[in-house]
Protein backbone atom coordinates (compact mmCIF):
# COMPACT_ATOMS: atom_id res chain seq x y z
CA UNK A 1 0.00 0.00 0.00
CA UNK A 2 1.28 3.49 -0.84
CA UNK A 3 2.26 5.73 2.11
CA UNK A 4 0.13 8.72 3.04
CA UNK A 5 -3.48 9.37 3.85
CA UNK A 6 -6.10 6.78 2.96
CA UNK A 7 -8.28 9.24 1.06
CA UNK A 8 -10.13 6.50 -0.77
CA UNK A 9 -11.19 4.90 2.52
CA UNK A 10 -12.13 8.31 3.91
CA UNK A 11 -14.37 9.21 0.97
CA UNK A 12 -15.98 5.78 0.70
CA UNK A 13 -16.49 5.54 4.45
CA UNK A 14 -18.22 8.92 4.52
CA UNK A 15 -21.13 7.44 2.52
CA UNK A 16 -21.74 10.59 0.52
CA UNK A 17 -21.13 13.10 3.32
CA UNK A 18 -17.88 14.39 1.81
CA UNK A 19 -18.72 14.22 -1.86
CA UNK A 20 -20.13 12.18 -4.72
CA UNK A 21 -17.88 10.05 -6.93
CA UNK A 22 -18.69 10.73 -10.59
CA UNK A 23 -15.86 8.80 -12.22
CA UNK A 24 -13.66 5.86 -11.23
CA UNK A 25 -10.84 4.01 -12.97
CA UNK A 26 -10.88 0.26 -12.42
CA UNK A 27 -8.76 -2.70 -13.41
CA UNK A 28 -10.62 -5.66 -14.88
CA UNK A 29 -9.37 -9.04 -13.70
CA UNK A 30 -9.83 -12.34 -15.46
CA UNK A 31 -12.57 -14.47 -13.92
CA UNK A 32 -11.36 -17.61 -12.12
CA UNK A 33 -11.59 -20.88 -13.99
CA UNK A 34 -14.06 -22.32 -11.55
CA UNK A 35 -15.49 -22.29 -8.03
CA UNK A 36 -16.73 -25.00 -5.69
CA UNK A 37 -18.50 -24.84 -2.33
CA UNK A 38 -18.01 -27.17 0.62
CA UNK A 39 -20.85 -27.71 3.07
CA UNK A 40 -20.13 -28.47 6.73
CA UNK A 41 -22.81 -29.22 9.34
CA UNK A 42 -22.12 -28.99 13.09
CA UNK A 43 -23.79 -29.94 16.35
CA UNK A 44 -23.37 -26.40 17.72
CA UNK A 45 -22.67 -22.85 16.63
CA UNK A 46 -19.57 -22.91 18.81
CA UNK A 47 -18.14 -25.83 16.81
CA UNK A 48 -18.80 -23.96 13.58
CA UNK A 49 -16.99 -20.96 15.06
CA UNK A 50 -13.97 -23.12 15.93
CA UNK A 51 -13.85 -24.30 12.35
CA UNK A 52 -13.92 -20.74 10.99
CA UNK A 53 -11.17 -19.69 13.40
CA UNK A 54 -9.00 -22.64 12.36
CA UNK A 55 -9.39 -21.87 8.65
CA UNK A 56 -8.70 -18.15 9.01
CA UNK A 57 -5.88 -18.82 11.47
CA UNK A 58 -4.19 -21.08 8.93
CA UNK A 59 -4.00 -18.18 6.49
CA UNK A 60 -6.64 -19.58 4.14
CA UNK A 61 -8.97 -16.94 2.71
CA UNK A 62 -11.86 -18.59 0.83
CA UNK A 63 -14.09 -16.61 -1.49
CA UNK A 64 -16.89 -16.93 1.08
CA UNK A 65 -17.67 -18.55 4.41
CA UNK A 66 -21.42 -18.36 5.03
CA UNK A 67 -22.95 -19.33 8.38
CA UNK A 68 -26.55 -20.31 9.15
CA UNK A 69 -28.02 -21.52 12.43
CA UNK A 70 -30.83 -24.06 12.69
CA UNK A 71 -33.77 -21.63 12.23
CA UNK A 72 -32.09 -20.12 9.19
CA UNK A 73 -31.28 -23.55 7.76
CA UNK A 74 -34.89 -24.65 8.07
CA UNK A 75 -36.43 -21.60 6.42
CA UNK A 76 -33.79 -21.39 3.68
CA UNK A 77 -34.23 -25.06 2.84
CA UNK A 78 -38.01 -24.64 2.71
CA UNK A 79 -37.57 -21.62 0.44
CA UNK A 80 -34.64 -22.62 -1.81
CA UNK A 81 -34.80 -26.46 -1.76
CA UNK A 82 -30.98 -26.57 -1.78
CA UNK A 83 -30.67 -29.91 0.01
CA UNK A 84 -29.36 -28.54 3.31
CA UNK A 85 -29.25 -30.99 6.24
CA UNK A 86 -31.99 -30.33 8.78
CA UNK A 87 -30.44 -32.35 11.62
CA UNK A 88 -27.59 -29.92 12.42
CA UNK A 89 -27.47 -26.85 14.65
CA UNK A 90 -25.17 -24.82 12.42
CA UNK A 91 -24.04 -24.86 8.82
CA UNK A 92 -21.01 -23.46 7.02
CA UNK A 93 -20.85 -23.03 3.26
CA UNK A 94 -17.23 -22.46 2.29
CA UNK A 95 -16.44 -21.54 -1.30
CA UNK A 96 -13.05 -21.60 -3.01
CA UNK A 97 -12.11 -20.69 -6.56
CA UNK A 98 -9.27 -21.08 -9.04
CA UNK A 99 -8.11 -23.78 -11.38
CA UNK A 100 -9.22 -27.35 -10.79
CA UNK A 101 -5.86 -28.12 -9.17
CA UNK A 102 -6.04 -25.05 -6.91
CA UNK A 103 -9.60 -25.85 -5.88
CA UNK A 104 -8.71 -29.45 -5.01
CA UNK A 105 -5.68 -28.32 -2.99
CA UNK A 106 -7.63 -25.69 -1.03
CA UNK A 107 -10.46 -28.10 -0.23
CA UNK A 108 -7.93 -30.65 1.01
CA UNK A 109 -6.29 -28.08 3.29
CA UNK A 110 -9.68 -26.97 4.64
CA UNK A 111 -10.61 -30.61 5.22
CA UNK A 112 -7.55 -31.05 7.43
CA UNK A 113 -8.37 -28.00 9.54
CA UNK A 114 -12.04 -28.86 9.97
CA UNK A 115 -11.31 -32.03 11.89
CA UNK A 116 -10.81 -30.24 15.20
CA UNK A 117 -14.42 -29.04 15.08
CA UNK A 118 -15.77 -32.56 14.33
CA UNK A 119 -18.45 -31.68 11.77
CA UNK A 120 -21.42 -34.02 11.59
CA UNK A 121 -21.91 -33.48 7.86
CA UNK A 122 -19.37 -32.72 5.17
CA UNK A 123 -19.64 -32.63 1.40
CA UNK A 124 -18.05 -30.74 -1.48
CA UNK A 125 -20.12 -29.92 -4.52
CA UNK A 126 -19.07 -29.66 -8.14
CA UNK A 127 -21.91 -27.22 -8.82
CA UNK A 128 -21.93 -23.44 -8.64
CA UNK A 129 -22.37 -21.73 -5.30
CA UNK A 130 -25.68 -21.93 -3.46
CA UNK A 131 -27.67 -18.69 -3.30
CA UNK A 132 -29.87 -19.73 -0.40
CA UNK A 133 -28.08 -17.69 2.31
CA UNK A 134 -28.67 -14.57 0.21
CA UNK A 135 -32.38 -15.43 0.15
CA UNK A 136 -32.58 -15.72 3.91
CA UNK A 137 -34.63 -12.61 4.57
CA UNK A 138 -37.27 -13.51 1.99
CA UNK A 139 -37.41 -17.05 3.35
CA UNK A 140 -37.77 -15.78 6.90
CA UNK A 141 -40.73 -13.62 5.94
CA UNK A 142 -42.47 -16.64 4.46
CA UNK A 143 -41.95 -18.58 7.69
CA UNK A 144 -43.39 -15.88 9.94
CA UNK A 145 -46.02 -16.91 12.49
CA UNK A 146 -49.64 -15.89 12.03
CA UNK A 147 -49.28 -12.28 13.08
CA UNK A 148 -51.15 -9.38 11.55
CA UNK A 149 -48.05 -7.93 9.87
CA UNK A 150 -44.86 -9.85 10.64
CA UNK A 151 -41.65 -7.99 9.88
CA UNK A 152 -38.08 -9.17 9.68
CA UNK A 153 -35.34 -6.72 10.54
CA UNK A 154 -31.63 -7.31 9.96
CA UNK A 155 -29.18 -5.54 12.25
CA UNK A 156 -25.91 -5.62 10.35
CA UNK A 157 -22.68 -5.28 12.28
CA UNK A 158 -19.11 -6.36 11.95
CA UNK A 159 -16.96 -8.21 14.42
CA UNK A 160 -13.49 -9.26 13.36
CA UNK A 161 -13.41 -12.74 11.91
CA UNK A 162 -11.65 -14.29 14.89
CA UNK A 163 -14.21 -12.78 17.28
CA UNK A 164 -17.39 -13.03 15.22
CA UNK A 165 -18.07 -16.59 16.36
CA UNK A 166 -18.34 -15.27 19.92
CA UNK A 167 -21.38 -13.24 18.84
CA UNK A 168 -23.39 -16.14 17.44
CA UNK A 169 -24.77 -17.71 20.61
CA UNK A 170 -25.07 -14.46 22.61
CA UNK A 171 -27.17 -12.87 19.85
CA UNK A 172 -29.68 -15.70 20.21
CA UNK A 173 -29.68 -15.35 24.00
CA UNK A 174 -30.34 -11.61 23.65
CA UNK A 175 -33.37 -12.22 21.44
CA UNK A 176 -34.62 -15.00 23.74
CA UNK A 177 -34.43 -12.56 26.64
CA UNK A 178 -36.70 -10.16 24.78
CA UNK A 179 -39.13 -12.92 23.76
CA UNK A 180 -38.28 -12.70 20.05
CA UNK A 181 -37.30 -15.16 17.37
CA UNK A 182 -34.08 -14.75 15.39
CA UNK A 183 -32.43 -16.49 12.46
CA UNK A 184 -28.72 -15.88 12.14
CA UNK A 185 -27.06 -15.63 8.73
CA UNK A 186 -23.46 -14.40 8.84
CA UNK A 187 -20.61 -13.80 6.43
CA UNK A 188 -18.28 -15.59 8.81
CA UNK A 189 -15.10 -15.10 6.79
CA UNK A 190 -15.06 -11.31 7.04
CA UNK A 191 -17.05 -11.06 10.26
CA UNK A 192 -20.23 -9.43 8.93
CA UNK A 193 -23.22 -10.47 11.02
CA UNK A 194 -26.87 -10.42 9.92
CA UNK A 195 -29.20 -11.45 12.76
CA UNK A 196 -32.75 -11.47 11.36
CA UNK A 197 -35.11 -10.55 14.18
CA UNK A 198 -38.80 -11.38 13.69
CA UNK A 199 -41.51 -9.24 15.26
CA UNK A 200 -45.06 -8.04 14.63
CA UNK A 201 -44.90 -4.52 13.21
CA UNK A 202 -48.48 -3.85 14.41
CA UNK A 203 -47.43 -4.52 18.01
CA UNK A 204 -45.66 -1.44 19.40
CA UNK A 205 -44.28 -3.40 22.34
CA UNK A 206 -42.73 -6.02 20.06
CA UNK A 207 -41.23 -3.33 17.85
CA UNK A 208 -39.68 -1.68 20.89
CA UNK A 209 -38.26 -5.00 22.11
CA UNK A 210 -36.85 -5.68 18.66
CA UNK A 211 -35.04 -2.34 18.70
CA UNK A 212 -33.67 -3.05 22.17
CA UNK A 213 -32.43 -6.49 21.08
CA UNK A 214 -30.81 -5.01 17.99
CA UNK A 215 -29.05 -2.35 20.07
CA UNK A 216 -27.69 -4.96 22.46
CA UNK A 217 -26.38 -7.10 19.58
CA UNK A 218 -24.63 -4.06 18.09
CA UNK A 219 -23.14 -3.15 21.46
CA UNK A 220 -21.87 -6.71 21.82
CA UNK A 221 -20.12 -6.50 18.44
CA UNK A 222 -18.42 -3.24 19.43
CA UNK A 223 -17.33 -4.76 22.75
CA UNK A 224 -15.67 -7.63 20.85
CA UNK A 225 -13.65 -5.24 18.70
CA UNK A 226 -16.06 -4.86 15.80
CA UNK A 227 -18.06 -1.93 14.51
CA UNK A 228 -21.68 -0.88 14.04
CA UNK A 229 -21.78 -0.70 10.28
CA UNK A 230 -20.60 -4.04 8.96
CA UNK A 231 -21.08 -3.90 5.20
CA UNK A 232 -23.89 -1.35 5.49
CA UNK A 233 -24.14 2.22 6.71
CA UNK A 234 -25.35 4.13 9.72
CA UNK A 235 -28.99 5.14 9.40
CA UNK A 236 -31.85 5.85 11.76
CA UNK A 237 -31.49 2.52 13.55
CA UNK A 238 -27.80 2.97 14.38
CA UNK A 239 -27.04 6.66 14.61
CA UNK A 240 -27.79 6.92 18.34
CA UNK A 241 -25.31 4.08 18.93
CA UNK A 242 -22.41 5.95 17.34
CA UNK A 243 -21.53 7.12 20.84
CA UNK A 244 -21.05 3.47 21.83
CA UNK A 245 -18.33 3.00 19.23
CA UNK A 246 -16.89 6.52 19.43
CA UNK A 247 -17.05 7.44 23.09
CA UNK A 248 -14.29 10.07 23.09
CA UNK A 249 -14.83 13.55 21.72
CA UNK A 250 -11.65 13.47 19.62
CA UNK A 251 -12.88 10.98 16.95
CA UNK A 252 -16.04 13.04 16.43
CA UNK A 253 -14.02 16.25 16.12
CA UNK A 254 -11.73 14.50 13.62
CA UNK A 255 -14.66 13.46 11.43
CA UNK A 256 -16.30 16.86 11.60
CA UNK A 257 -12.97 18.47 10.78
CA UNK A 258 -12.54 16.20 7.77
CA UNK A 259 -15.95 17.24 6.52
CA UNK A 260 -15.06 20.92 6.82
CA UNK A 261 -11.93 20.30 4.71
CA UNK A 262 -14.16 19.15 1.85
CA UNK A 263 -16.87 21.74 2.51
CA UNK A 264 -15.73 24.78 4.52
CA UNK A 265 -19.27 26.15 4.57
CA UNK A 266 -20.72 23.27 6.55
CA UNK A 267 -21.40 23.89 10.23
CA UNK A 268 -20.74 20.35 11.46
CA UNK A 269 -20.89 20.03 15.22
CA UNK A 270 -20.14 16.80 17.13
CA UNK A 271 -23.38 15.10 18.08
CA UNK A 272 -25.57 17.44 16.05
CA UNK A 273 -28.75 15.76 14.87
CA UNK A 274 -28.36 12.71 17.09
CA UNK A 275 -30.78 13.70 19.82
CA UNK A 276 -34.01 12.92 18.00
CA UNK A 277 -35.40 9.50 18.77
CA UNK A 278 -35.95 6.88 16.11
CA UNK A 279 -39.67 6.88 16.83
CA UNK A 280 -39.83 10.66 16.36
CA UNK A 281 -37.95 10.35 13.07
CA UNK A 282 -40.40 7.75 11.77
CA UNK A 283 -43.30 10.06 12.54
Amino acid sequence: MLPGYDLMGLVIGSEGQLGIVTEATVRILRAPEGARPMLLGFDSSEAAGQCVAAIIGAGIIPVAIEFMDRPAIQVCEAFAKAGYPLDVEALLIIEVEGSNEEIADLLNVIARHRQAASPRRCCASARARSRAPRSGRAARRRSAPSAASPTTTAWTASSRSASSARCWSPSRHICDKHGLQVANIFHAGDGNLHPLVLYDANDAAQAERAEQAGDEILELCVALGGCLTGEHGVGIEKRDLMRVQFTADRPRRCRCGSRRVFDPEVAAQPGQGLSRSRAATRR
